[in-house]
């Protein structure tokens, strides 16, 4: 007689893991680096500074919204070709003119001979992020603990959503693989302005009339984009995040959207929580950075190589 090692699981569900083929990842991929462009834009329009852009590279995008931003960053490449020498100099010049470094989100489904351009040219993996995925017709059925609420956030509490989320975010969960990077408050909260005015819908959640937490969500190409979610710590486990998940849910499928997708750490508690919400590993994205010194030398080299000296 066989026996079963209670390992302390639950059994596993019987479904079949959402796949991610090389389509879905470029779909996925391309609405990243729009809205990477879309809140570069919509930074640049509120500091009026001269020194941002936002630059098209091999189906992705380049960007640099200000300095500290979360937005300083190439997102999208590599489904649209593998990036010239010149195109790759180009990038790097407007960067290190920045005095910022290239960082580019690769995705591991990506055309493979990129990585090792750019190992080649410099670049030094430095983190991992993991994307996840729900096929929105099998979402679970909206819930929410007693005595809280879940709607969309209005106009006149901008600054009340704006307090909850950068609040969450200035108290990071410590479970799973830290981010390579730390932003500061201010830094926190003009990025968190720039996705409303790029287009991200803002919801709160109440906790017996108190903002207890706040997140956000972008639709586009039939994607539902979770960008953050955050509780403030005096309300945490108490099904905050849960119930800001399913209300989010719940608007992708009734606009159409097929598939929602969030970005989290590695190993991270938000990374357990959206598959215990039935979120599947889609893939990973690899990060990999080279600094402005770097850069301007290797740019330097490749114009003398043009020139024969």
């Amino acid at each position: 007689m066989t026996h079963r090692r209670n390992t302390g699981l639950a059994a596993p569900a019987t479904r079949s893991p959402l796949f991610c083929d090389i389509d879905l990842a470029e779909r996925i991929e391309r609405v990243e680096a729009q809205l990477a462009a879309t809140a570069t834009e919509a930074a640049r329009r509120r500091t009026t500074d001269t020194s941002g852009f936002v630059i098209p590279i091999a189906g992705g995008v380049a960007t640099f919204a200000e300095e500290g931003s979360p937005f300083n960053k190439v997102a999208g490449l590599g489904f649209g070709g593998v990036p010239s020498a010149a195109a790759l100099d180009d990038m790097e010049r407007a960067f290190a003119a920045c005095g910022a470094p290239v960082q580019i989100e690769l995705a591991h489904l990506a055309d493979p001979a990129i990585g090792a351009l750019l190992t080649e040219r410099g670049y030094r993996l430095v983190s991992f992020e993991n994307v996840l995925g729900l096929a929105l017709e099998r979402a679970p059925k909206g819930v929410a603990p007693p005595g809280a609420q879940v709607r969309r956030s209005g106009d006149d509490e901008l600054e009340a959503w704006l307090d909850v989320v950068v609040e969450g975010v200035a108290h990071p969960e410590t479970q799973g693989v830290p981010s390579h990077e730390e932003f500061p408050r201010e830094i926190v909260e003009r990025a968190e302005r720039d996705f409303v005015a790029a287009g991200v819908a803002r919801y709160v959640a109440l906790r017996d009339g108190v903002i207890a937490g706040g997140a956000g969500l972008r639709m586009a190409e039939g994607v539902a984009q979770l960008t953050g979610a955050a509780t403030a710590p005096a309300h945490r486990r108490r099904g905050i995040q849960s119930a800001l998940l399913s209300a989010r849910l719940a608007d992708a499928a009734a606009a159409d959207c097929d598939i929602a997708v969030v970005t989290t750490q590695p190993g991270s508690k938000s990374q357990e929580n959206a598959q215990r919400r039935g979120f599947d590993l889609l893939y990973t994205r690899a990060v990999l950075v080279k600094q402005p010194d770097f850069a301007l030398e290797h740019v330097a080299t490749r114009a003398r190589q043009r020139r024969g000296d």
